[in-house]
């Protein structure tokens, strides 16, 4: 089977929450690609058991070229501060808005607290990664790629994720809405939809526990729960030469869980 040959040699590519999980095989995807890798979280040690290197530094010790900006996305500002940090690496090319909170909920249990807080990192962080990543893009007069994380919850209901499926539907709008204003400032918006997927974004989130099914929902895969490297190749198909002319889609990497 072939692999995908992107080179993102001379490119600066900002992840979002990189320290861990999906955002964090991307940005060593991205880096072992050749670009320059900005890892911007809210912190720099990963959270997995096995791992102790943050990423920024693991790009660069496979002689990559990489950094860690603390960032918080739910700040607006706090995400210009990153996009400006990447001007000083060239300016980004790739805005990948991937970091998020989750917390299983059910929906008569939700509160005004955890509702906000989901929204801001998840919905908010998003358009405005977005915004102002493209706004960057647009000042410097280059083209430009952004890529969101979405989520197989915008098309489906799943116990207690109400809110949270919430803000993942959100994302395939500014996605879509995105896509269609900026088309023709050379900017193109695509969004990964992932499907269960074995990181430490669900406490006590294990691959043997994905391969069944949390509590309380039905692993209805086709396949298989991902690890997060088998997602890595979308982020880096959409933001290639090769999806020159896809905008405004949501690719859906969940294991045939939508055609359920």
């Amino acid at each position: 089977m072939g692999n995908l040959n992107a080179d993102f040699a001379d490119e600066t590519v900002i992840v979002t929450g990189a320290s861990a999980g999906i955002g964090r095989a991307v940005a060593l995807a991205f880096g072992e690609a050749g670009a320059t890798v900005v890892n911007a979280d809210v912190r720099e040690e990963p959270k997995a058991d096995d791992e102790e290197t943050p990423t920024h530094e693991k790009i660069e010790d496979s002689g990559g070229r990489a950094e860690y900006v603390e960032t918080d996305v739910s700040d607006p500002d706090q995400i210009r501060s990153v996009i400006e940090a990447a001007r000083e690496l060239g300016g980004v090319d790739v805005m990948v808005n991937n970091a998020g909170v989750y917390t299983k909920t059910r929906f008569r249990e939700v509160t005004p607290d955890e509702f906000e807080r989901v929204h801001a990192v998840n919905a908010r962080g998003t358009f405005f990664g977005t915004q102002i990543a493209a706004n960057d893009m647009i000042s410097r007069g280059e083209p430009g790629v952004v890529v969101n994380t979405s989520s197989d919850t915008q098309g489906r209901a799943a116990w207690d994720h109400s809110h949270y499926a919430a803000t993942k539907g959100a994302i395939r709008m500014v996605t879509r809405s995105a896509a269609l204003e900026l088309a023709g400032e050379d900017v193109r918006v695509n969004a990964v939809a992932p499907g269960p997927v074995a990181t430490e974004i669900r406490e006590g989130w294990s691959e043997e526990a994905a391969e069944l099914g949390p509590e309380g929902e039905t692993p209805d895969l086709p396949l298989r729960a991902a690890d997060p490297d088998e997602l890595a190749g979308a982020y880096l198909f959409l933001a290639s030469d090769d999806a020159s002319y896809v905008t405004g889609e949501t690719v859906w990497v969940d294991g045939g869980g939508h055609v359920c």
